[in-house]
């Protein structure tokens, strides 16, 4: 029986992304582990049309810091990518992962997100490019654009969100196999550990 990882990241997060293209892959390709994905806001207070990275982090040079990312990124072999230098609200992005989840297609989405966000400069808010990625992945673009301000949808993104924070998850990625929780993107090694010590069996 596969063991559970269950991973809480959201699509602007950038060492979500990182462990989403490095560590994750490796990790459901050499264990034996079925994947419970659970979206968390990293700012909820975002508010709707994002806000730039230099009001979140004043006095940062943001040059500076997005090549500190880029050579933190290359130790898990992950490239070829631009960070922003605007945050974006991922609340309707988020709740168009539940529609996709309900139609078998959660995976090929948030794949698609990530690499729209981090490769090809997509908007999250932009219905265009929301229609856009839920396209790709076969879900139907105006049922999905629907979806990103269904109550019902948004409100699964708020159970979820307060459902991790009673756990004591305040960052992310967040991995958590079993009684074993690890935070941040970590080596390979770190997590494989992790996953042996609640069970999981190499494949």
């Amino acid at each position: 029986m596969p063991s559970t990882l269950r991973l809480y990241t959201d699509f602007v997060c950038p060492f979500s992304f990182i462990a989403e293209e490095g560590t994750v892959p490796r990790l459901l390709l050499e264990y034996d582990i079925e994947l419970d994905w659970h979206g968390f806001e990293l700012h909820p207070r975002t508010p709707k049309g994002g806000m730039p990275l230099g009001a979140l982090f004043p006095n940062m040079n943001l040059g500076a810091m997005h090549d500190r990312t880029r050579r933190f990124a290359a130790q898990f072999g992950v490239t070829a990518f631009e960070p922003p230098d605007r945050l974006q609200n991922t609340r309707r992005a988020l709740a168009i992962a539940e529609y996709a989840r309900s139609q078998g297609k959660l995976e090929p989405y948030r794949r698609a997100v990530f690499d729209a966000h981090w490769r090809q400069s997509k908007n999250l808010e932009l219905a265009a490019d929301l229609e856009e990625i839920a396209t790709t992945v076969g879900l139907a673009a105006e049922d999905a654009l629907a979806a990103a301000d269904d109550p019902a949808y948004l409100d699964r993104v708020d159970e979820k969100q307060a459902e991790a924070r009673a756990q004591g998850v305040t960052g992310i990625p967040t991995f958590i196999f079993d009684k074993q929780r690890v935070v941040g993107c970590q080596p390979f090694e770190l997590l494989a550990d992790a996953a042996e010590r609640s069970g999981a069996v190499r494949r």
